[in-house]
């Protein structure tokens, strides 16, 4: 399978993955996950383990999954999912690092195209089933195994997990990708102990990760021997604890849970708590708070977050996008514009992402929509597949009754989340419109409207032509 094959292979399944009610574009998650990303991938070219033709041709995005399960997986193309239930039991960038690390080593040492080579007989249809097993097996145990049916039932099993070789070779680049890019070797060694004891106390399918990538006694040795040894008592990560409290709430643990989260900086001792402990209780009961929709409690919540960390630059930081967050909620955006001074994009992947999208929020719902729609624009020119920055400027358009450019931003959310089909709707629409303002329209708009209609076009004919090719 060529680089190619493979990317076309990672943009059909990739595809349905932006389609599951499960995947969620949290500008606060993503744009931690995307910083940890972009350095993993310096490192990986850095280090040589990223050839130039798998750099140019695939994705490297990685799609964030509300599912409260463990679990983390690579895809074909450079695509990998990150579910919130990881995300929030790690407790510092270099335990998450060493996840990523050890996905994207799967994908740079071309594991997916090599198991696909085991067996030369399967069919493009065959393949792409036994890609789709793969992912149903790596959020749902039991669903992957209902896909495995048929003549090809043994086939498909064999293929849903990495072999042993596979394993320890994408630990060890893995390893050495991750001390490249500036972080400590003991994420993997913190990693896999959470790991270890979860195989200890629970085996419920709430881990699969530990089923698609299972702990063996030689791999835990090997990172042991590799990881420097370190003295106990770190300073903790105050950033890495609030975004993982924030992912286990995002992840909708129930009613129940959110009450009980919600409730614990009102029991007797808390405010001796460490503070580490203290912060990520806060986070999560403010955030729970609003999913309760009771938002002037959540507000004291975070502001008292807010005195707590304000010590911990990066930490004070991520305590103000959640006011600015609850600000909104509470329908006070000239707060939010106060909690969010501009940040200057560093032309890097997401990194300031989610103050750009607060404060075009903010802005939008206080009569300052062009504002909005000027920094918007700059930062789609430089991320043309970030969807959710383009649903905000066609929201931007919108509120200063420019019809025809906020089409045009909504055609170009499914065209970044490959639906083809979808931006040929939009777009027509805006053809539409066009005609119905005559000379009114923006005549350049209309123009760039009716060149990424016939981009649409073309692509969505290719598609379904592949499709029909992979059915014969």
């Amino acid at each position: 399978m060529t680089a190619l094959e493979e990317r076309k292979l990672g943009d059909r399944i990739i595809r349905e993955l932006y389609r599951d009610p499960d995947y969620i574009d949290d500008p606060i998650v993503g744009e931690y996950v995307d910083g940890l990303w972009r350095a993993l991938l310096d490192g990986a070219r850095a280090r040589g383990e990223l050839p130039p033709e798998l750099d140019e041709r695939y994705a490297w995005r990685v799609l964030l999954g509300r599912d409260r399960s463990i679990n983390a997986f690579a895809l074909p193309g450079g695509y990998f999912g990150l579910h919130l239930g990881l995300v929030g039991v790690v407790g510092s960038r270099a335990e998450l690092a060493s996840v990523l690390a050890h996905e994207l080593s799967h994908i740079t040492q071309r594991h997916i195209p090599r198991l696909l080579e085991q067996e030369k007989r399967q069919t493009p249809l065959m393949l792409a089933a036994m890609v789709a097993g793969m992912i149903a097996a790596s959020r749902n145990p039991q669903a992957g195994a209902a896909l495995a049916v048929g003549g090809q039932a043994a086939v498909i099993q064999q293929q849903l997990n990495f072999s042993r070789d596979m394993e320890r070779e994408a630990d060890r680049i893995g390893y050495g990708v991750l001390v490249q890019a500036g972080f400590d070797g003991q994420g993997f060694v913190g990693m896999f102990e959470k790991l270890q004891n979860a195989t200890r106390i629970n085996d419920n399918g709430d881990w699969p990760y530990l089923r698609s990538h299972p702990l063996t006694t030689q791999r835990i040795a090997d990172m042991q021997q590799r990881a420097p040894a370190v003295a106990r008592g770190a300073a903790p990560e105050l950033e890495a604890l609030l975004v993982a409290a924030r992912a286990r709430v995002l992840g909708r643990p129930g009613v129940d849970v959110l009450r009980a989260w919600a409730g614990e900086p009102d029991q007797p001792g808390f405010a001796a708590r460490p503070l580490a402990a203290r912060a990520g209780a806060l986070y999560a009961a403010a955030l729970a708070r609003a999913q309760l929709r009771e938002l002037p409690r959540a507000q004291a919540l975070a502001s008292q977050l807010a005195q707590a960390v304000a010590g911990d630059a990066a930490a004070a930081r991520q305590a103000r996008l959640l006011q600015a967050e609850l600000a909104l909620a509470a329908d006070q955006p000239a707060r939010a514009l106060e909690l969010l001074p501009p940040e200057r994009p560093s032309g890097r992947g997401q990194a300031g992402r989610a103050t750009l999208l607060l404060r075009a929020q903010a802005q939008t719902a206080s009569g300052q929509a062009a504002q909005a729609a000027d920094a918007l624009q700059v930062w789609v020119s430089d991320q043309p597949q970030d969807a959710g920055a383009w649903q905000a400027l066609a929201q931007a358009h919108a509120a200063q009754g420019q019809t025809l450019r906020a089409l045009r931003a909504e055609g170009e959310v499914p065209m970044a989340q490959l639906d083809y089909a979808g931006a040929v709707d939009r777009w027509r629409a805006a053809q539409d419109a066009a005609r119905r303002a005559a000379g009114a329209a923006d005549l350049i708009e209309a123009s760039i409207v009716d060149t990424r209609l016939r981009q649409a076009q073309a692509l969505l004919q290719q598609q379904r032509q592949e499709e029909q090719k992979a059915r014969r």
